[in-house]
């Protein structure tokens, strides 16, 4: 990414999002947000990417083996989710009582 301008993306922790692209695509079922790495341009979504990692055993984990963990995916190929429209929607945002909001697309609800 460039490190000249710090990017501004739609996609905050704990929005509902649809996968749109990759391996897990699915247009209709509505995800959540876990995390957000806006330098990396990539977001950690509920139930996506999910990897095998084979752990050794430690003090906390003294069995090991293999666990299952979500991994980012590209920012883009997620798309915010509108609930009262029941798609997935673009974002458009606007000052609302000197407050950047917002705004769904289709719907034009304003997304909390």
């Amino acid at each position: 990414m460039n490190k000249r301008f710090k990017p501004k993306f739609n996609i905050k922790k704990g929005d509902s999002v649809v996968v749109i692209a990759g391996d897990d695509k699915d247009l209709s079922k509505a995800r959540t947000v876990l995390a957000v790495y806006p330098d990396k341009a990539k977001v950690l979504v509920e139930g996506v990417n999910v990897q095998t990692k084979h752990t050794k055993p430690t003090a906390q984990n003294t069995k090991g083996g293999i666990v299952k963990i979500e991994a980012p995916i590209a920012i883009s190929n997620v798309q915010l989710w509108d609930a009262k429209a029941g798609a997935a929607t673009r974002i458009k945002r606007s000052r609302q009582e000197g407050k950047l909001v917002r705004i769904s697309k289709k719907s034009g609800e304003v997304i909390k």
